[in-house]
């Protein structure tokens, strides 16, 4: 703990509020809300923590506070903070899951779709539903019943839809667009449980049609009746009534928490939801924070109700979602709760080793590399490569790793500018200068580890230009690679010497990863840039071929090659001018005696 941490400790309040703690680069890495911030805060420096916890205190070099007025406004403070900073120990584990939802347009002439995309776009959305199918199933069936518009452009005649009475035509009808506003009321009320009226209605249709000799039309309202009883029965009622209703329950062990969000909709759970992350404080308070991050989801619509464990404060929550909140007490809605909060205790279980391993992988194998080389774990390592086509297209590649994984949207290529193919230390020094002056232009987030995929020369180009050139101070190793071709070892230090580890470890297998990441990286842009420019000489020899024209020659025929293949009339029907083709022609058939008969 620094001095000034110290000093800030010292004079917290007493008042709830919201807490954001930094690193040593002053980026915000986590946010928390307090009852009492004094007692909240300290609790991270004082006592003994999991190793997730002593992770977190390990990087705080500072923090600031915000007090507010009650809990419920930390609470909201909390989440708009973490969506404004996105720190990454706030995380949400979630299952990669979307569930399919029935969509009514916000159009004059609305239509029913199945999307996975929830928008603010003033449409109603109904759902989840348990998979495509189910959505399906309920939307041919909407599709019968309601004749709602089901061109996604109107076209200038009408259709099969019209014939089968199944669409109004507003593309060649003006239709009063209170017809669709009353259809999609029906709609809305139908899936929100009201089908059971639809159905009473069409048996009374059905039983019209048949007084009136019409059996064809009355089949018609039979088929849709059965129909209806198919679709929306198939599942086993879970509850009395037709309420849309969520159901949390959540499971806590070892400083990870598991979170089950049952779907339930009109009395029929259709779906769950899984989230798995760890925690840093009380149980409650992420729990509530979990549900207020839960709905700000666009694809999880708040439902008329949401039921909870008894062990979550219910008025902070009612007052945050402005839905009803409930917490069952017995019967069948408290073992709707039960039932999640036993599904969520088996899922953790199932999940914790793996999360565990793949912890030890990850920022665990940062630590070992930190302490191995006497250095902080390094969190966020950046890794270069060179690599060249003998002697030509000369290209760098820089991978990123943080917490032990890869950032791949952090990747960036060099083609490299100044210079030549054959001089590694030059090229070395080129990109570090070029990446290094540009993170302090754009001050962008620094590495705690740099890693060179090379030896002690290389090591010391970029130690020049780090440290003597741009007066920044970090941790520059070097990897070795033996005969075979793999990773050997790791080189640190002044002057550079092998670091003892463990070819077993995670830490040495994180090293291994980077390398092979890094060498695939930049091999992969080498071949591109090849490529690219073979294309470029071989076309550009040509007479008349300028970049539009190459683009076209490639978009039509994919390669070169093809290209080189190609007769006359196939040039020309590739949109090529008769003269150029021939020229084309004549350039890649230059034994070949030209006809143009």
């Amino acid at each position: 703990m620094n001095e000034n941490i110290q000093n800030k400790l010292a004079i917290l309040p007493d008042e709830p509020g919201c807490y954001l703690m930094k690193d040593r680069q002053g980026t915000i890495i986590y946010v928390g809300k307090a009852k009492i911030l004094k007692n909240r805060v300290r609790s991270y420096f004082t006592g003994s923590h999991d190793g997730k916890t002593q992770r977190l205190v390990s990087e705080i070099e500072d923090f600031e506070y915000i007090v507010t007025s009650s809990d419920l406004e930390a609470l909201i403070l909390e989440l708009n903070l973490i969506k404004l900073h996105d720190p990454k120990y706030n995380v949400m584990l979630k299952d990669d899951k979307t569930y399919p939802y029935i969509k009514i347009t916000n159009e004059k002439y609305p239509r029913v779709l199945i999307t996975r995309k929830v928008k603010k776009d003033k449409a109603k959305y109904f759902g989840p539903y348990p998979n495509a199918g189910a959505a399906n199933e309920t939307r041919k069936l909407l599709d019968r019943i309601y004749p709602y518009r089901k061109c996604n452009n109107l076209p200038d005649r009408v259709c099969l839809y019209y014939h089968l009475g199944q669409c109004l035509a507003p593309c060649v009808k003006e239709i009063d667009t209170k017809v669709f506003d009353e259809m999609t009321e029906e709609i809305s009320k139908f899936l929100h449980g009201g089908y059971e009226e639809v159905k009473e209605n069409l048996e009374k249709k059905m039983i019209e049609a048949a007084e009136k000799l019409e059996f064809e039309r009355a089949k018609e309202y039979r088929d849709q009746i059965q129909h209806i009883e198919t679709v929306m029965q198939k599942q086993k009622m879970v509850t009395g009534d037709l309420s849309n209703r969520d159901v949390f329950g959540y499971a806590v062990e070892k400083g990870w928490m598991c979170v089950q969000v049952f779907f339930v909709r009109q009395g029929k759970l259709i779906e769950r939801d899984v989230s798995t992350f760890p925690i840093y404080r009380d149980p409650e308070e992420e729990f509530l924070t979990f549900i207020g991050r839960f709905y700000d989801i666009p694809e999880h619509i708040k439902p008329k109700e949401v039921f909870i464990p008894s062990t979550i404060e219910q008025s902070i929550l009612e007052k945050l979602l402005e839905i009803k909140v409930i917490t069952p007490k017995r019967g069948s809605k408290k073992q709707l709760v039960d039932l999640a909060m036993k599904n969520a205790k088996i899922a953790l279980s199932e999940k914790f080793q793996l999360i565990e391993r793949q912890e030890e992988r990850t920022i665990g194998a940062c630590e070992e590399l930190g302490n191995a080389m006497n250095i902080a774990a390094p969190l966020r390592i950046e890794a270069f490569d060179n690599s060249h086509m003998h002697g030509t297209d000369a290209v760098s590649a820089m991978v990123v790793f943080i917490d032990g994984k890869p950032a791949k949207k952090e990747y960036r290529k060099y083609k490299l500018r100044e210079t030549a193919a054959h001089d590694d230390y030059g090229a070395m020094q080129e990109v570090i200068r070029r990446r290094y002056t540009r993170v302090l232009k754009e001050n962008l987030p620094l590495p705690d580890l740099i890693i060179i995929d090379g030896g002690k020369g290389q090591m010391e180009v970029a130690r020049e230009v780090i440290e003597d050139e741009l007066g920044l101070f970090i941790p520059i190793a070097g990897l070795a690679k033996d005969e075979k071709h793999n990773t050997s070892q790791l080189l640190y230090g002044e002057p550079p010497v092998p670091v003892d580890m463990k070819r077993t470890s995670d830490g040495f297998y994180l090293l291994q990863r980077i390398q092979d990441e890094v060498h695939r990286f930049a091999i992969t842009f080498l071949r591109q840039q090849h490529q690219t420019n073979a294309i470029q000489s071989v076309l550009d020899e040509i007479e008349g071929i300028g970049p539009k024209r190459k683009q076209q020659l490639l978009k039509s025929f994919g390669s070169v090659k093809k290209i080189r293949e190609a007769s006359i009339e196939e040039l020309k029907n590739a949109k090529i001018p008769t003269k150029l083709a021939e020229s084309i022609y004549n350039h890649f058939n230059k034994d070949n005696t030209l006809s143009t008969d």
